[in-house]
Order: structure tokens, then sequence, then C-alpha cells
């Protein structure tokens, strides 16, 4: 399992279009083949601030996501509300030691 991890920052007067887009795209990202978990958070101390999480059964798979027309869409309609660069980071999910 390949974990990707953004995090976001909004224009304040933004949020409210961004989540709306986020809602009504969600669904095709969540079936994007190989997607397994797509989940969005807001910070606690920060409003302003976001994080997805998604979950793929490959590195691959998370490729061929941001090379679809589907991911090139999504991207071009919220990077315009971003007041600060995004950060994304790539990890594997461990299996629990318990």
């Amino acid at each position: 399992m390949f974990v990707r991890i953004v995090k976001m920052s909004f224009q304040p007067e933004k949020i409210n279009t961004f989540l709306a887009n986020f809602d009504s795209k969600k669904g095709f990202i969540r079936n994007s083949p190989g997607c397994r978990l797509l989940e969005l958070y807001r910070d606690k101390t920060n409003p302003n601030i976001f994080f997805t999480y998604s979950y793929w059964d490959t590195e691959q798979d998370l490729e061929n996501y941001k090379n679809s027309d589907l991911f090139k869409g999504v991207w071009a309609e919220t990077k315009i509300f971003f007041n600060d660069k995004p950060s994304a980071w790539s990890v594997d999910k461990m299996v629990s030691l318990q």
C-alpha cells in the first residue's frame, strides 16, 4: 500500500469554493484504478490548511492518476486558490506491529 499526503493552504475567501469542488470530484478520484482511500482533513489551529490522504495499491497507480485528465482538471481548479506552495509526501503504509 502506498500513501500520498498533500498539504494545501488556501486563501480564506476561496475555501468554500474549494470544498464544493472537492465534494463534486471526490467520488471520481476514489474510483480511480488503484485508489483505496481518499480523505480530506482540516488543520485544527489554522483553518486555511488542508491535507489530503490517499491510499493507492501501487506507486504506479498514483502516477497513472496524476497523468490523467481527471487529475489535471482537479489540480487546475484547485491550485488557483492557494496562498502558499503545497507540500506532498509519499510514504509506504506500515503494518501494525501489535
